[in-house]
Parts: C-alpha cells; structure tokens; sequence
C-alpha cells in the first residue's frame, strides 16, 4: 500500500498563520483528505486564508515509528487563572522550578508557526530559527477504530498525537500548549512521566493568545537529534476506540491530591490549623500557653463580652439551640426579626436580611442580581466571596486597578452595558486601606451602575460610631447594596445585607444561599442582636480601638517598619513566602501571634505579617509585638 503525507498550510497577509493540520493516508484516500483539509483552511475563526499549500509527499511504510498513545487525565477548571496554576504545579511535577518563566514565555510566542525549543536548565531557547520555531511533523492517529469528521479540527485528538510524538522526541522531558484558536480554550502538559493532562481552561474564550514549548534537556544526544526526530520521524500514534480517549489511565485515584499537597509544602504555601483552647480574646491559650493574640478579627473583643454571654444563655432557654429549617420555613424567629431591624436602623437603610456568613451573603447577592449579558467591575484586591460571586453570576467581570478610580471610568467606558455594577471591599482585609467610596459612588450614578460595598472590615472599626465606610466618609447618600459581616467586630457569626425594601425583598426570593440554607442558630442571632446594641450604644469599645490603632501606627514609625493603616488591619510585607512563615514562627515562640498571609490568600511575592488589633490590647503589648517584628524582619 503505498502511503502519504499530507500537510495543509493556511495564511492571511494581516494575521500570520492560520491554520496547519496533517494527515497519513493512502492514495485512496488523497482526494477526500484534500478536500476536508481545504475546507477547514477556509473556514477558520481566526480570519480568511488567502494563501494556501497543499504538500503531498510519498512515505516508506518501514520508517514509521508506532507509539501508543499517552494516558490522558483532565484538570477541571473553573477559571484561566486556575488553569495556570495547575500548569505550574505540572511543571514542578517534572522538576521545573522556573514555571513561572516558562508561563510568561508560553504567552509570548503566539504568532509563531512552530513551537520554542527550550532549555530548562539555562532557560534559553535553542531553536535554529527563532521566529519560526521547532514544528513536529510527519504523524498521525490510527483510523481503524473511531470514525472522524473531516472538515472539523478535533483539537483533541490531533493535540495527543503531536504530544505522544513529542515526549517520545530524545532530550525531550515535557511540553506545554494552549492552542491559538479564539474559540478552543483547553490545553495541556504532557510528558512520559505524567501522561497528557487536559486543563479545560488555560485562556479566556475569544483570545488568539496561544503556543507551546518543548522542553529540553541535554543528554547523550545532540540538539539536531531532538529536531530531527521532531521534523522528519513519521510516527503512528495508536489511541484506541473512541469511548477511549476520554477515559483516565489512573494507577491512583489521589494522584493529584497528593501532588498539590506535596507542591504547597515544597512552596512553603501548606496550611495547617492551630488548636486555641480558651475564648477568642486579646490573650488566648493555645499548647498549653498564652499567646498575645493578634491575628483575630474581634476587633472590640464582643467574642468573650460577659453581658453577650448572659444574653446568649437567657435566649438559649428561651428559643432553643436550632432553627430546625430555612429562613423561608421554620428558621425565622423573633430574634431574626429583631436582628434585621436593628442592622438597619445601624445602617440608617430601610431594611437588612442576615445571612449565614459573609461569604454566602456576598455569592448570594452578586449571582441573584447579575447574570449573563451584564458586566461587573471588581477592584483586583476583592475579597474571594466577591470573586466567586462574580463567577457564579456568569456576568462579565472586569477587573479593575486597585483603588484606582481613573482605571475604573476607563474600563466603565470601554465596556458599556445595561445592567452593571461596582463591586468593592470597604476595607480590604489584607491590606487594610479604604475604598475612594466618594468616587466610587460618583462613577456609579453617573453610568447608571449599581454600587456594592462589602463592609466586614469596616462595621464597628470606622466612623465616629463606628457605622462604617459611610460614617467614615460622611456620606448621607448611601451604595445601592450595603454588605458586612456578624463575625468580626460584632464577635459572632453570619452575613448581611442592607438596602431599599425592593432589594431585600428581590433577594428572599432569588439568593440561592438565603433560600437553600439552614436558618442561623436562635444563640447565634442572639450574640450577633447583643453586641449590636452594645456597639450601637456605648463607644467606649470602639474609642479604644482607635486610640489602639494610632498607638500602633506610632509603633511601626519608631521601629521604621514601613506599614500605616487607617483600619485595625495592619500588613507588613514581607515578600517570600518561606521567610513570611520564619518570622511568623519566632515571633509565636516570643508569645506574639501573628499570621503569616502567603499566595494564594496574596499575590505570589508579597507574603505578609497580617496585624490585627483590637480594643483591649495594651500599650505595651504593641509596642513589644512592633519591636520583635522589626528585631526578626531584620534577622532574615
């Protein structure tokens, strides 16, 4: 049977490269591949092709390498930026420590026909001609067991061909890929080692971004024998029927669980939990010790507040300890009711509604109020419910420069809808600094926006008494959604929402996580309903705090530690993660607990001490936790 190689090439003058693909066929075959191949040359999403080649080239069946095709696994991922870290953790899997480079290098080689050729211990490239690239060819599938569709791409398929050919390539240890069609958005990491692995999202839908790297590593061999496989080896790839190409080739089902967990601790990024054995408190217990506590979120120390506690035991005779079902069936009691009334009048809204967290609160409003077809516009530093928020919605989100009042009018502009909103921290709980809420507002009324505040750092921190960003910034106008949190000054737990009667009325009937949810403990409303009265109306809590955080702020500068806070969140970066967690360490032997925030809480690179205050810390608590913390930042 006399056999041939079929290669399609299409191009544009103004885009570059279009589209490749090739075939081996025998010469029965040439006509109905040619026709197939030329079809999709002219039906791309990338553009019209005006210039086309067709190569015909006849192949000596002996000098076909057959390979059974690699295990594949897929990666589900919810997002690109997820898809990029699990990229990375494949990386580390095959002992690349540079990942980060070979991402950033991976984005950079989108126009190219062919593939970068790299060397992953000097991370330089190597291929002959640098503005084409290395492009593997003469290869593909078996078509004796699957049926294909001629004039569509299979991405699949053809990607698992031209990945098994390459990690059987010498010198080859690896590839990454994401293919340059707008409309394709899953890629891959393949290996011998660790088979193909799919990651259903390495770009977002309708980018053109797109490439791949081979990655080398010298042997016996030379760098031609690695391109003369790549380029002239004709190879048959062998994947089986159909029902098989999906299918997991998995010796062991916690492979991937084993490997992240094994790259968080080789990264310094594991977490594991501290055991505290007495009541959250400006001085807790923990192994059998007392720790000056400085990582909590009770900032007016209503955790462990005796009157809260007798109030909390009076109303556990009186509603039991369980709401026994749902706000909307038998979980609203009086003391929801009286809860709500309370939050807004602390608000100065017309009405409030108490979710079961913070978190809840925030996925609930963002996913009832926007939805496919409107655009969302985030600051870059928003807590993590607002970003989960944002993608359950399926609205489009727009990321916009932290803080940055010029970025969001900018991006306002550039992406103009008719149901939108301006989403932001008050405080932003890991850096401590404020929201432009003034400008904020102002851009919103002015493009027809909706305004969103999540205030769980803010409420019973900020203001005159302590009502929060509003109060802060004297503001009689008030956002459209007013959020916080029960959990942090207010020393209990839940969420909540304030606002006009038409949007709490909107979301007890369309936030999945009101609806869905067990009501909060009648004990827990209580604690949330008796420290809301206290701070409503005594300010001597709050009067402390700040004088707490002035105090704090004058401690840094004396110790030339650059951090400065308006809030009772103070970070002091320290940028590496290993040495965040070192210091973090000395500083619990010294009896100070402070957390150390490390990626993906934060940014890779700026891993922090997280100082939180609160009202009952000494003066003399904070100077010696400002002095220690200079004295082992200094160390390191």
């Amino acid at each position: 049977m006399n056999l041939f190689s079929l290669k399609m090439r299409a191009s544009n003058r103004n885009v570059g490269h279009l589209s490749g693909a090739e075939k081996l066929v025998n010469e029965s075959q040439l006509p109905t591949y040619t026709n197939a191949l030329l079809h999709r040359a002219l039906h791309h999403s990338k553009g019209e092709a005006d210039e086309v080649t067709i190569k015909v080239e006849p192949i000596q069946p002996g000098d076909i390498q057959h390979l059974d095709a690699l295990p594949v696994t897929t990666v589900e991922v919810a997002h690109h930026h997820e898809g990029i870290e699990e990229a990375k953790k494949l990386l580390f899997d095959l002992g690349l420590k540079q990942a980060d480079e070979i991402i950033e290098m991976l984005g950079s080689c989108s126009s190219m026909r062919g593939a970068i050729l790299l060397d992953v211990d000097t991370m330089k490239r190597i291929e002959p001609n640098q503005e084409r690239g290395i492009r593997a060819t003469y290869m593909d599938a078996n078509h004796d067991c699957f049926q294909e569709d001629l004039k569509k791409k299979n991405h699949f398929q053809e990607a698992l061909v031209l990945a098994t050919k390459v990690a059987h390539a010498p010198n080859i240890i690896g590839e990454i890929c994401i293919s340059d069609d707008p409309e394709y958005v899953t890629g891959y990491v393949a290996a011998k080692e660790i088979g193909y692995v799919r990651i259903t999202k390495l770009k977002e839908k309708g980018s053109h971004c797109g490439g791949r790297i081979f990655l080398y590593r010298q042997s016996d061999s030379s760098v031609s024998a690695t391109i003369t496989y790549l380029e002239k080896q004709t190879a048959v790839v062998h994947i089986g029927d159909e029902s098989r190409l999906n299918k997991a080739k998995q010796g062991d089902k916690w492979k991937k669980v084993k490997r992240d967990l094994d790259f968080l601790q080789k990264n310094h990024l594991y977490r594991s939990l501290k055991e505290i054995q007495s009541a959250q408190d400006a001085r807790v217990k923990m192994n059998d010790r007392e720790y000056v506590m400085l990582a909590s979120n009770s900032y007016l120390n209503l955790c462990n507040h005796s009157d809260i506690k007798r109030y909390v035991l009076q109303m556990g005779e009186a509603y039991g300890v369980g709401s026994g079902g749902s706000r909307l069936t038998t979980g609203t009691t009086s003391l929801h009711r009286l809860l709500e009334e309370a939050l807004a009048e602390f608000k100065e809204t017309e009405e409030a509604l108490v979710f079961n967290t913070g978190y809840m609160a925030n996925i609930g409003v963002i996913s009832s109020l926007f939805s496919e077809g409107d655009v969302i516009f985030s600051d870059e530093l928003n807590h993590a419910s607002i970003i989960d928020g944002c993608r359950l919605s399926k609205a489009k989100t727009v990321v916009y420069k932290h803080n940055d009042m010029k970025d969001l009018e900018e991006k306002i502009l550039a992406h103009p809808c008719e149901n939108g909103l301006i989403v932001s921290d008050a405080v932003f709980s890991m850096d401590g600094d404020i929201v432009n809420l003034p400008e904020l507002m102002r851009l919103a009324n002015q493009y027809g926006l909706f305004s969103m505040v999540d205030e769980a750092h803010s409420t019973g921190v900020l203001g005159e008494r302590g009502r929060g960003i509003c109060e802060h910034f004297h503001l009689k106008q008030k956002p459209d959604i007013i959020m916080g949190t029960l959990s942090k000054a207010l020393g209990s737990e839940g969420g909540f929402v304030c606002g006009n009667k038409l949007l709490i009325e909107y979301l007890k009937n369309k936030a999945r996580s009101f609806i869905f949810s067990t009501s909060l403990s009648p004990i827990t409303i209580a604690s949330s309903l008796a420290a809301l009265r206290i701070v409503m109306n005594d300010y001597t809590l709050l009067k402390k705090l700040q004088d707490n955080i002035a105090y704090f702020n004058k401690c840094l500068q004396q110790n030339k530690i650059p951090a400065h806070s308006y809030s009772a969140i103070f970070p002091i970066i320290v940028g590496d993660e290993q040495v965040a967690m070192n210091v973090s360490a000395k500083l619990l032997q010294r009896g100070y607990f402070i957390s150390a925030i490390r990626y993906p809480t934060v940014a890779k690179g700026s891993a922090r001490l997280r100082v939180s205050l609160m009202a009952n810390h000494s003066k003399e608590e904070l100077s010696e936790a400002a002095r220690l913390i200079k004295k082992y930042i200094g160390n390191v």
